[in-house]
């Protein structure tokens, strides 16, 4: 299947106090920095989903900007998946700094041509939109519900194909469980660096 890695780095970061989640170091390593390690080898078709495409001017990739103008992650998958090339795009946030490789190789091994969406499906019966793949058949069902102000990821799942693949099939590409693990805060940001270092990411 031909799938394009996006990285979703538009967000405000305001708990951060405003800083770009993208350029946050964890252990000497920015966020962004570890996400592009985790997609070469996996994607011959890599994108920066942002606001402002001067922000990535130092890295080599192309960034698909916002094309509404509401700050939502919503907004990022929406402009990932009009500029790619490929006919599915895996997104993942600048707010995970410790997605792995194995995992994802399990997710994507789970999608197929006729899924619109492909999202890990956790044990307590939530599912995880922003470690998912998404089709292109999705832009005209974003875009509705962006032009409704209506940013809940999930909001449009009813009306495209969805295959929820179950957290146990995608646990041996993570034993540890950190691809979830979210920096929304500095708390969260001083327990990824435990992290960081206990398990040597």
């Amino acid at each position: 299947m031909d799938i394009a890695g996006i990285i979703l780095a538009g967000g405000l970061g305001t708990r951060m106090g405003h800083v770009k989640k993208a350029f946050l170091t964890i252990n000497g390593r920015t966020i962004l920095d570890r996400l592009l390690a985790v997609y070469r080898p996996l994607f011959t078709e890599i994108l920066i989903a942002a606001r402002d495409k001067n922000d990535y001017k130092a890295y080599d990739y192309p960034v698909a900007e916002d094309r509404f103008e509401a700050r939502s992650s919503l907004t990022g998958i929406h402009a990932g998946l009009s500029a790619m090339r490929a006919s599915h795009g895996f997104m993942a946030a600048c707010d995970g700094p410790f997605l792995q490789p194995g995992l994802v190789r399990a997710l994507l091994d789970q999608a197929a041509p006729e899924d619109d969406v492909v999202v890990p499906l956790k044990e307590d019966g939530y599912v995880e939109p922003l470690c998912a793949v998404y089709s292109k058949r999705c832009i005209p069902h974003i875009e509705a519900q962006l032009k409704r102000e209506n940013f809940r990821i999930i909001g449009f799942f009813d009306q495209v194909r969805v295959k929820e693949v179950p957290v146990s099939l995608l646990l041996p590409g993570d034993p540890h469980q950190v691809s979830f693990f979210n920096v929304n805060s500095p708390d969260d940001l001083r327990q990824a660096e435990h992290l960081a270092a206990e398990l040597g990411l």
